[in-house]
């Protein structure tokens, strides 16, 4: 199932994980899948009982345009991507009035791929006074997060020959670690290259993997203390030393195709991915001897097969969509699934967390529910519809942006309409 590189290493400390290098309150939603990209919010005393009264629409902001980038937010002020009119752009709200604070025209929108929808995918990362971001056709921008103003871009195709695995668009979410930005142009020069965050110089690029790109958002992570990059590529999960870009270890996946998108998910010196498109899911254990790393393959089964709406690890349970069982509950050190769950009306698409409860969303049809992060089975607190839907026209209509809450509201867009609930008590 795997093919494992061994490549020598310097350090030996304890295990550990780390979040990224930006620095944020723990309410803030700074970038794709939160501060530590584990999708789940620590945010306590929220409405997520809908049982009796569905959460209040604050207001809804009508000019997102199209695309599937999913909203950040610092403080009160929230960041996204769109595009209309030919142009891709990066906007901000206000979140408590969802009024428009600034909006940047990035360049000529990305071609739409495959009618899958026009406009960009990934989500802006925030690190202070900076904004940083990636739009479909590969261009990398940085921006100023006070007036949007273009301070720095590269293009992943034209300086780093990118190559991806299959023509949707990069739909990758920066990495900001110290003064390092992460990104995955993908080919012959090197999967993933390491950008500085202040000018976009290249720091280093690591040639020793030429996957091209998946759509897939690289994490930061401490192991043996070696701090190390964790992505998936066309082709497998690597991970790669922070400090120089040197290849730490590799795993092959023969069944990867088409499009490999989930976030990888790290713990306690394992790796967990899902993928779509009938692969499954493996769980990889990392092992450090003297200098080298090796990666073991702990299983690999079907159970979870997850496409693009995520999957969320909650007190050893891994909760997300399988292609293959439906929502689904799986014990993450066995792969045995807890409990599954299929459902006309909450049928596949995304979701977002938190310690005991879950929210998903319907991607049919935009249908939210309300259910509980537990292995003891399917209990739900409630489902509402989302108030409208957008007209702009896709091969499928599907809403694939990734649900966010942020200081006590829920975001949900539908390309052009974005919808802010209140879920304060």
């Amino acid at each position: 199932m795997n093919r494992t590189r061994m490549i020598p290493l310097s350090v030996a400390l304890i295990a550990t994980f780390v979040a990224t290098g930006i620095t944020t309150n723990a309410q803030d939603w700074p970038q794709w899948r939160g501060a530590n990209r584990e999708g789940i919010s620590t945010e306590r005393n929220l409405n997520l009982d809908w049982t009796e009264q569905n959460p209040p629409l604050l207001w809804t902001f009508r000019d997102a345009g199209s695309g599937f980038s999913a909203p950040t937010i610092v403080g009160t002020t929230l960041y996204c991507q769109g595009a209309a009119e030919g142009n891709d752009f990066a906007f901000a709200l206000d979140t408590k009035s969802g009024n428009l604070i600034w909006k940047q025209n990035l360049g000529a929108l990305s071609v739409s791929f495959q009618n899958r929808g026009d406009g960009p995918r990934g989500s802006v990362t925030v690190d202070g006074n900076r904004l940083y971001l990636i739009r479909g056709a590969g261009q990398i921008h940085c921006l100023s997060a006070d007036d949007g103003k273009m301070i720095w871009e590269r293009d992943l195709v034209k300086d780093f020959d990118g190559k991806m695995m299959s023509d949707w668009g990069y739909s990758e979410s920066p990495l900001i670690d110290g003064n390092l930005v992460l990104c995955s142009p993908g080919g012959n020069q090197g999967a993933v290259v390491a950008l500085d965050k202040s000018s976009g110089a290249v720091v280093w690029q690591c040639n020793e993997v030429t996957d091209q790109a998946g759509y897939s958002s690289p994490i930061v992570a401490e192991v043996d203390g070696v701090r190390q990059y964790i992505q998936l590529t066309g082709k497998g999960i690597v991970g790669i030393d922070a400090k120089g870009g040197k290849l730490l270890w590799y795993v092959e996946v023969p069944a990867f195709r088409t499009a490999v998108i989930p976030t990888p998910i790290y713990f306690d010196n394992m790796v967990y991915v899902t993928n779509g498109y009938n692969v499954g899911c493996l769980l990889i254990k990392l092992t450090k001897t003297g200098d080298l790393f090796d990666a073991k393959t702990i299983y690999a089964n079907k159970n979870m097969s997850n496409h693009h709406g995520g999957a969320v690890l909650i007190n050893g349970y891994v909760y997300g969509y399988s292609e293959t069982a439906g929502w689904a509950c799986q014990d993450v050190k066995t792969g045995e699934n807890m409990w599954t769950k299929r459902d006309r009306e909450v049928g596949k698409g995304s979701l977002f967390a938190f310690q005991d409860r879950l929210i998903l969303l319907d991607m049919a049809t935009g249908l939210l529910t309300v259910v509980a992060a537990s292995p003891d089975g399917w209990m739900e607190f409630g489902r509402m519809p989302i108030p409208e839907r957008t007209t702009i026209q896709t091969n499928d209509n599907h809403m694939w942006t990734h649900p966010i809450v942020a200081h006590g509201k829920l975001y949900v867009r539908d390309h052009d309409l974005l919808f802010c609930f209140d879920l304060s008590r």
